[in-house]
């Protein structure tokens, strides 16, 4: 609480959370909560961990090129990750996750963690297709063209930084040869040779885009994942006294976590809630349905997985200090 990035994300939250609520009858909301049917959770649960389990199945196939890791020993290092996402800022789970592989697996966190950030490219560029596919088919009343800009300003970040890792994964030698040279230039040697180590492994991590094949399937494999969720939108949305189309979902899905990539509280405390509702009262749903059908959905997506990814946690003997320690270790790689 000392770190300056977490207040940042605290801040953010707050001015998502003033945005979603602000002129809201709270009342009206906790009615609508307590009069939800909420047995179509058991089904939005279940479908939720089949596409944990498709994320599994794709990290893995990231890893092959490192090492063939068992589906059933990487579950669980997968879930302490999302577990991590959930209860800590800026996604530190992502390292968690690559803290417990190395220990586990003896995979090296600068390795593992390059495949880990393909994969949220990876995911970011199949919202995008959500939205892009969903607005054409189910168009919003009160959208004034300001999603079509923001996806489009989007799209084009996410497109450069897969540029940018294939042109890392089809030229390791000569980008690896750049750095070297820059760093005679510019570096000392004490920072040098950690850092290129550091540029080695994380290289190495991304030889599963030097195929068309693995690119392709890791694109379908995101496609799946992304799909399941929304089914679990639409399950939910069950719970609840309104209906909208599946394309809708897909829409909200796509903008909701296209703005949890944005630093906030840890568990996406507003950056998750506010574009939900919002999106969901561009399509006619009155304010306190819809927040109270975001909330419900924010719970049944954050909470299952938290609790698994920590009896996951214990099992395997990690402290809350192994969150500092996974931080460190992944500094160590890096040569800071």
């Amino acid at each position: 609480m000392k770190r300056i990035y977490f207040w940042i994300g605290v801040a953010i939250s707050a001015v998502f959370l003033w945005w979603a609520l602000s002129g809201l009858d709270l009342s009206e909301v906790w009615q609508d909560v307590q009069s939800a049917n909420y047995w179509w959770l058991l089904p939005g649960v279940a479908v939720y961990f089949v596409a944990v389990w498709a994320r599994t199945w794709r990290w893995d196939y990231m890893l092959r090129p490192l090492k063939h890791i068992p589906l059933r020993n990487l579950f669980p290092v997968v879930v302490i990750g999302y577990m991590g996402n959930n209860i800590y800022p800026f996604r530190a789970g992502e390292v968690l996750r690559s803290y417990v592989l190395r220990r586990r697996e003896e995979v090296p966190m600068s390795a593992s963690l390059a495949t880990v950030i393909v994969e949220r490219v990876f995911d970011g560029l199949v919202m995008l297709v959500f939205v892009f596919v969903a607005l054409p088919f189910t168009p919003i009343p009160g959208d004034d063209g300001s999603i079509r800009s923001i996806v489009i300003t989007a799209s084009i970040l996410f497109f450069v930084a897969m540029v940018i890792f294939f042109a890392l994964a089809a030229m390791p030698d000569r980008f690896y040869a750049l750095a070297e040279w820059l760093g005679d230039k510019f570096l000392p040697d004490r920072l040098k040779r950690p850092l290129l180590d550091f540029l080695q492994r994380f290289l190495t991590g991304l030889e599963s885009l030097r195929s068309f094949q693995n690119v392709l399937m890791i694109f379908l494999t995101s496609v799946v994942i992304w799909l399941l969720e929304t089914v679990k939108y639409w399950f939910v949305m069950h719970a609840f006294s309104f209906e909208v189309s599946f394309f809708a979902l897909m829409l909200m899905n796509g903008i909701v976590n296209l703005a949890t990539t944005l630093p906030s509280a840890p568990g996406y405390v507003g950056t998750f809630d506010g574009p939900g509702i919002a999106v969901l009262t561009l399509y006619g749903i009155e304010q306190g349905l819809a927040t109270a059908y975001t909330l419900v959905l924010h719970a049944a997506l954050w909470l299952p997985i938290t609790l698994l990814g920590g009896y996951y946690m214990l099992k395997e003997g990690l402290g809350w200090a192994d969150f500092g320690r996974a931080v460190q270790v992944a500094e160590q790689e890096a040569g800071a």
